[in-house]
């Protein structure tokens, strides 16, 4: 017997989809590539529909300072129902990452969310001055007044100012000694990037080798940091990305200056050896290749940064 979905867990989920919705539709308008990839893949027969197209994670950076930083960020989405998975530590970008799996109510099929804090008490002490600066400005913990329960105000938040826009001199001070300080200074939480699952596209585009072929070919500027192709050492995670959008950004006193924005990503999930034998139309999320690999996330950040940007 089975039982039916409260009136909680419906709201709950309908807030989840409204804040994923609102996510995407902002990044979309921010990140011309995102409709230049789903156009591509329209034109080459690919989908018939975006819609077709599987989000295997979004992805968020964020500061470790008080009041913000994972700590604050992941309370949104443990309140949806998401479950923080395994740690990565980046150690030479002086990161601290975990990815969360979707409810598994609604079947698992929603995005994973890969979210990364700077250890900024790791950076010298002139860059920690700076970031102080505009994060010690949030003197609480601003999730904990946040209605969760009310997409439109989640959705505000994650797309507002948390602290002043910074000046020109200081985002270029970050800059020099973290691309990724840089970034979130000025970007916020601000979608970093979401990733189309390649693996559930049609044959002839269903790897992650045919799909940047495809990419390619199309034009698309492509992540070579670690190579095009970032795999795991067991080989059974494989991604790219596009190289992130310049923006003209305003910072205070009006200058204006192109910095990075956001990216386009691409993941082929290889089903797991133990289920190699299934057939193709009985192999689920759940028969390939979970989480992610610290080696192919640390070039995909460099996605945002001036050694792919200004090439």
């Amino acid at each position: 017997m089975t039982t039916s979905p409260n009136k909680s867990t419906i709201d709950r989920n309908q807030t989840l989809t409204a804040v994923l919705d609102g996510l995407m539709r902002r990044y979309s308008e921010r990140v011309p590539d995102v409709k230049k990839v789903f156009d591509a893949m329209l034109d080459e027969g690919i989908i018939a529909s975006p819609n077709e197209i599987e989000n295997d994670h979004i992805a968020f950076r964020t500061m470790g300072v008080p009041n913000l930083g994972l700590a604050s960020f992941e309370k949104i989405f443990l309140h949806y129902g998401y479950e923080k998975r395994d740690e990565y530590n980046f150690t030479e970008k002086k990161l601290t990452a975990y990815w969360y799996s979707p409810p598994a109510r609604l079947g698992g099929n929603l995005p994973r969310i890969f979210a990364s804090e700077l250890r900024v008490d790791e950076l010298s002490a002139e860059a920690q001055r700076i970031i102080h600066r505009y994060t010690d400005t949030v003197t609480s913990d601003p999730v904990d007044v946040l209605n969760l329960d009310d997409a439109a105000a989640v959705d505000a938040f994650l797309h507002q100012p948390l602290w002043q826009t910074p000046t020109l001199a200081d985002y270029r001070a970050l800059l020099a000694e973290s691309e990724y300080a840089a970034w979130v200074i000025y970007n916020r939480y601000y979608l970093n990037h979401f990733t189309i699952s390649v693996h559930n596209l049609k044959p002839s585009y269903n790897t992650i080798d045919e799909f940047v072929a495809f990419l390619e070919r199309r034009g698309f500027r492509l992540n070579s940091a670690g190579g095009t192709i970032k795999v795991s050492p067991d080989g059974d995670l494989r991604q790219a990305s596009t190289v992130a959008q310049m923006l003209d950004a305003e910072f205070a006193g009006g200058e204006v200056f192109r910095i990075a924005g956001s990216y386009v990503e691409f993941a082929e999930r290889r089903v797991l050896p133990d289920f190699r034998h299934l057939p193709t139309n009985q192999i689920t999320r759940a028969h390939r290749r979970e989480g992610f690999e610290t080696g192919n996330a640390d070039k995909i950040f460099e996605s945002t940064f001036t050694t792919q940007t200004g090439r």
